[in-house]
């Protein structure tokens, strides 16, 4: 028989779930968060608090002294446990059908970003605060050192300190705390803030509209949107949604376009099981959504913690560009789409397969959607562009006048190819409003709020002066022999073919009115 071999764990593990694990140094907000939303459900649970408003998860940031403290007023840890809790890696006893945090790798994650990481937390009825300190600048130094194998438990044996402190025994709390941090756009806290209003489980802002729409939704779903009350530095955070579209940037913002409606969907099965259920926007698409919207996109979420950044969705789209067009969330359901250690994305298995079937199906009705907008919007393009052209046309003909016979000309070829555009895109919105009225009420209501409140007509208009003689710019110069008027409209010829219509235009003006004093 061959002798086993014992198994070890090196201190490498230890780099790759903490050090190494994600791209986004922000991250440690949403696990530190999710931890905290799991306690205030469990004190929900316990009876420690009436209602989940109980809760309080604090964020605070002090770039001066450099540190970071994560706080909640939950359940705690009972101090016989802290240590087998906050020091064992990958063994949570949580669940994962209905928890947020069920890994135990991410409260570790602050590791990477400081000097000390520091937990301090006290249960209900103990008269004790316990206190774990570990040492990151130490663990990085032994990791780092390529001459020795440590194994990981010894590693984290080394690295860390326990200590107790007294407490009243009414307190229950969990605090995290972050001292000499690294890196600065943790100490950022306006992009933090940022970062919260889309990734945390927090509630939609009072002044978005369509936030009872969703909540009424999510109650005939029988589905609980779960929001906590999360600050940083003192402010609340709500969700970043707005019934407006801006560009420019955060100092210097326009509005050009806004949200009509909101439309929902169901994601389910063959066998009607529901695995997700979300919400799209509705606005006119006139272009991809500005980043300066912070919530554009659609966003995946799982227990209203966002999965992945605004790009966990691009895949399943036609073009990448597709989810820029919306603001949304689908929130998942079934108990099977389990998030990653990463929480980028979800683990591979049948109901993962399904979900992407289903979503996919459901992207390509807004790929048709917010094509739909531009062909509308293209073919009223070309009716605006006959109207504005045929005015321009009427006021030559009546008050400006013509450069000469060949302007006159070519004005009329124009009038004549853009009314047949006209005629023509007239059709094709007669074909659209048909099709909108037999496709989904987002085509509707896109098609209603494109078109306006009046259909576009252009059988009324016409040419002034049509059977008459043409006008021209020179008729006004009165003072000027019939010759002498011949060779002012060659010189203006000669202007129209050398400068741009606008500045040619104010210098004949400026010509005539010279020659008429």
């Amino acid at each position: 028989m061959v002798k086993s071999v014992d198994t070890k764990i090196g201190k490498d593990v230890i780099e790759s779930l903490t050090l190494g694990m994600y791209e986004d140094s922000r991250f440690i907000f949403r696990e530190y968060i999710q931890n905290s939303a799991d306690q205030i459900d469990k004190a929900l649970e316990d009876g420690i608090f009436s209602d989940l408003g109980d809760g309080k998860i604090e964020i605070d940031i002090d770039a001066t002294a450099r540190t970071i403290s994560i706080f909640d007023n939950a359940t705690g840890i009972e101090s016989n446990k802290v240590q087998e809790i906050l020091k064992n890696i990958a063994q949570s006893t949580k669940d994962r059908t209905k928890n947020k945090g069920f890994r135990g790798i991410g409260r570790l994650g602050g590791l990477a970003y400081c000097d000390k990481l520091i937990f301090e937390t006290s249960f209900k009825g103990e008269e004790t605060k316990s206190i774990l300190t570990w040492d990151s600048q130490k663990l990085k130094a032994i990791i780092n050192n390529r001459a020795t194998k440590e194994e990981a438990t010894a590693v984290i044996d080394d690295v860390t300190e326990f200590q107790t402190e007294k407490e009243s025994g009414d307190s229950h709390y969990f605090r995290v705390t972050l001292k000499g941090v690294s890196n600065n756009a943790l100490l950022d806290r306006e992009d933090v803030y940022q970062y919260l209003t889309m990734v945390a489980p927090v509630p939609y802002s009072k002044g978005f509209i369509f936030k009872k729409k969703i909540c009424d939704k999510a109650e005939e779903l029988n589905f609980n949107i779960d929001e906590y009350a999360i600050s940083v530095n003192n402010d609340q955070v709500f969700k970043a949604y707005t019934t407006s579209i801006y560009e420019g940037d955060h100092g210097n913002k326009k509005k050009i376009d806004e949200i009509h409606d909101i439309e929902f969907f169901e994601i389910r099965t063959s066998k009607n099981k529901l695995l997700a259920w979300g919400w799209h926007s509705i606005s006119n698409f006139t272009k991809v959504i500005p980043s300066v919207n912070t919530a554009r996109s659609l966003r995946l979420r799982k227990g209203n913690i966002q999965i992945g950044l605004d790009e966990a969705l691009t895949k399943l789209f036609k073009e990448a560009r597709g989810t820029k067009y919306f603001f949304g969330e689908i929130h998942t359901i079934s108990s099977e789409l389990i998030p990653n250690a990463r929480r980028d994305y979800f683990l591979e298995n049948s109901d993962l397969v399904e979900f992407e079937r289903l979503v996919k199906s459901k992207f390509d009705e807004l790929h048709k959607l917010y094509y739909f907008s531009s062909k509308i919007r293209n073919e009223v393009k070309k009716i605006d562009d006959f109207k504005t052209f045929a005015n321009e046309y009427n006021e030559k003909s009546t008050t400006g006048g013509f450069t000469d016979n060949k302007e006159q000309k070519e004005y009329r070829e124009k009038f004549e190819l853009k009314r047949e555009k006209a005629q023509l895109a007239t059709k094709e919105l007669e074909k659209a409003q048909e099709k909108a009225s037999t496709s989904s009420p987002s085509h509707q209501k896109v098609y209603e709020k494109v078109i306006g409140h009046d259909e576009p007509e252009i059988e009324h208009i016409v040419i002034a002066n049509d059977n008459g003689k043409p006008k021209y710019i020179t008729d006004d110069i009165t003072s000027l022999s019939r010759k002498d008027r011949k060779l002012v409209s060659q010189i203006y010829a000669v202007i129209d073919n050398v400068l741009p219509k606008d500045i040619a235009n104010i210098l004949k003006e400026k010509i005539k009115e010279d020659l008429s004093k």
